[in-house]
């Protein structure tokens, strides 16, 4: 039955270290991005987008923002995608 499956969509959430964060903009207003969520699309590539809270506090609009091109934050998904593969793995179904 396996083989008949049809999984639409894995995705995982993962924490920014403190030392990744970084800043964007939008609509006038600054975001400190603190969450990645992982998306592992159909062809096996992964996809990737960054949301935040408002630097001056207060909650904000669920936005996403792009993720720069750093080695260090390419880093920082791949090894959570390899270790949410790990989990997935692990699962003792349902609780």
């Amino acid at each position: 039955m396996s083989g008949d499956l049809e999984v639409s969509a894995l995705a995982i959430n993962v924490t920014i270290p403190e030392a990744l964060r970084w800043t964007d903009t939008r609509r006038g207003e600054v975001f400190v991005l603190t969450t990645l969520n992982v998306r592992l699309l159909p062809d096996g590539h992964l996809a990737v987008k960054a949301y935040g809270r408002p630097a001056a506090g207060g909650r904000g609009a669920y936005v996403s923002f792009p993720v720069p091109d750093r080695p260090e934050l390419a880093a920082l998904v791949s090894d959570a995608a390899g270790r949410a593969g790990v989990l997935w793995a692990a699962h003792r179904g349902l609780g």
